[in-house]
C-alpha cells in the first residue's frame, strides 16, 4: 500500500486518511453482529419415545389422520373443516381406540404461523402421543 506526503510542490496532503475509520467502523459491525442474540420462537412439543425392544413385534398398521392448515385459515381434519373446539373433541375420540392412531400435521407452506401455533397447543394439550409432522418436502424451496 503506497503512502503519499503531498504533492510534489512540497505542499502539505489536505486529505483525511479514512482508512483507519472505517477499520473501526468495520470492527464496531463485527462486534455487534456478534453481540446480537439468536432469536429463537419456539413451542416445545413432547413428541413421543420409542418404547419398543429389538425383540418385539412390529406394531399394528394404525390408521393415520391428517391435520392440515390451509392458507385460508382453516383446519382441516381428514379434508374436513373444523374449527378449535371441534379439533380438541376429534382429538380425544382419537385416543379412545385401543390402538392410539397416528396424527399427521402439515401446514401449507403460506398457512399462518398463528394458527399453527394454536393448533400445535391444542394438540399439545389432547396428550396426543403418536404424532408427526409431514410434508416438509414442500418447505425445500423455500430453504434455498
Amino acid at each position: 500500500m503506497a503512502m503519499s506526503g503531498g504533492k510534489e510542490d512540497g505542499a502539505p496532503m489536505m486529505e483525511m486518511n479514512t482508512t483507519p475509520l472505517i477499520d473501526v467502523m468495520l470492527c464496531l459491525l463485527i462486534m455487534f453482529i456478534m453481540s446480537i442474540p439468536v432469536a429463537t420462537h419456539a413451542i416445545n412439543i413432547d413428541l413421543p419415545v420409542n418404547s419398543q425392544t429389538p425383540n418385539d413385534p412390529p406394531p399394528v398398521d394404525p390408521i393415520r389422520n391428517k391435520v392440515v392448515l390451509t392458507v385460508n385459515d382453516e383446519i382441516l381434519w381428514n379434508g374436513t373443516p373444523v374449527d378449535g373446539p371441534g379439533l380438541l373433541n376429534l382429538l380425544q375420540q382419537s385416543l379412545q381406540y385401543e390402538v392410539e392412531p397416528e396424527l399427521q400435521f402439515q401446514p401449507e407452506p403460506n398457512a399462518s404461523y398463528e394458527l399453527s401455533a394454536q393448533v400445535l397447543q391444542i394438540i399439545k394439550g389432547s396428550n396426543v402421543s403418536k404424532f408427526g409432522f409431514v410434508g416438509n418436502e414442500q418447505f425445500a424451496e423455500f430453504s434455498k
